[in-house]
């Protein structure tokens, strides 16, 4: 199951930026630990943390580079999977199954990387098309 949340945090992180990667990171989080749940706060936690990090991550390197964000997407999603996973050892007593987790991580990147990439596109041309309204701003590109 891919985890939209992971991506939308990273792209408001990246393109929005000022802290609002940080603040949606725990909205999101919270919402996804009622909706699931799950122990409140672990998410919001780690989202957070995935949001604060693409905003100085949005001063590192081009948003136009693509690979660059399925990168950060496939890194915020081994940080999201794994940190949960650790919580869950040491709270749960959870034992830890490492071929089982490969599975499983594996699946989310992959499904992650897929939602990446119609995310990019659909964000373009929503903003290719915005820009076009604007000719001042479009001749500038």
């Amino acid at each position: 199951m891919p985890n939209l949340f992971v991506i939308l945090v990273l792209f408001i992180g990246l393109f929005a930026g000022r802290k609002l990667g940080f603040a949606f990171g725990i909205v999101f989080g919270l919402i996804l630990d009622l909706l699931l749940g799950r122990s409140i706060g672990v998410s919001a936690f780690l989202l957070a943390i995935i949001g604060l990090v693409s905003e100085y991550l949005d001063k590192s390197f081009s948003k136009d580079s693509r690979i660059m964000i399925i990168i950060t997407t496939i890194a915020g999603t081994i940080f999201f999977e794994v940190g949960y996973y650790i919580f869950k050892i040491i709270k749960f007593g959870a034992i830890f199954e490492f071929i089982p987790f490969i599975k499983i991580l594996s699946i989310e990147i992959l499904f992650n990387i897929i939602l990446t990439i119609i995310l990019i596109a659909i964000f373009l041309i929503f903003v290719l098309s915005t820009l076009k309204d604007l000719p001042f701003i479009y001749n500038q590109f």
